[in-house]
């Protein structure tokens, strides 16, 4: 068995996806009921090839991950998801595990690293931290892309004055800056906060340097 998906037991919506991968079949099935019990939807996997192959439902997952695998370590393979772009809070489990072992999976980023045989809570509890950690993640990629589409929609004239604006500079200085009239400038920066969905000028500065837009070079004091 490469891989199989399962629902939670309890009949309830998931809390997220959990992916177990072992080679171990014994050790990846009595980790996955313990999860399904839980709450949990579950994705057992026996290789690494068969997780990266896998389409999973978009929603929080993190990783159950055996460090002794067939072939590539599991820390091996942490640190290929990582160089691969392939964002998932993974925890590492083993039953042979050592210092050094422990230190290159946390600097790797590793939620947890749980050395076999573990407390069923413990794995619960590191297994809830990555999901929430992924949950975070997605919020800030998803609220990015929103802050980028709103970007892509002004003009190249309100996006010079939006990269002004929010350096503190007054509609005069933004004015004369690119010589034009206040009232336009008034109405450009009208346009940017509608555009943008900003409520505020200091909302409007914190999409700036979430886009990387803001001018750090211009202060109002240095117009």
């Amino acid at each position: 068995m490469t891989s199989s998906e399962t629902k939670p037991a309890t009949g309830e919506e998931p809390e997220g996806c959990v992916c177990v991968l072992d080679d171990d079949a014994d050790v990846r099935g009595s980790i996955g009921s313990l999860l399904r019990a839980s709450g949990f939807e579950v994705a057992l996997f026996a290789t690494s090839e068969a997780f990266l192959a896998a389409e999973l439902p978009e929603q929080a997952r993190c990783l159950v991950l055996d460090i002794r695998l067939a072939g590539e370590s599991g820390l091996d393979f942490q640190e290929r998801l990582a160089a691969e772009g392939i964002a998932v809070p993974v925890i590492l489990i083993t039953g042979h595990g050592d210092i050094p072992m422990t230190v290159r999976a946390m600097k790797a980023g590793a939620v947890d690293f749980l050395p076999k045989p573990f407390d069923e809570e413990q794995l619960l509890a590191a297994v809830r931290a990555g999901l929430q950690a992924d949950r975070a993640r997605r919020s800030v990629h998803a609220d990015n892309a929103a802050l980028r589409l709103g970007f892509e929609t002004l003009t190249p004239r309100e996006r010079e004055v939006m990269a002004l604006v929010v350096t503190g500079l007054m509609n005069k200085q933004v004015a004369a800056r690119l010589d034009l009239s206040e009232i336009t400038v008034k109405i450009h920066r009208g346009n940017v906060m509608r555009k943008m969905a900003a409520q505020s000028l200091a909302d409007l500065v914190r999409m700036a340097e979430q886009l990387g837009v803001r001018d750090e070079s211009i202060t109002r004091y240095r117009s």
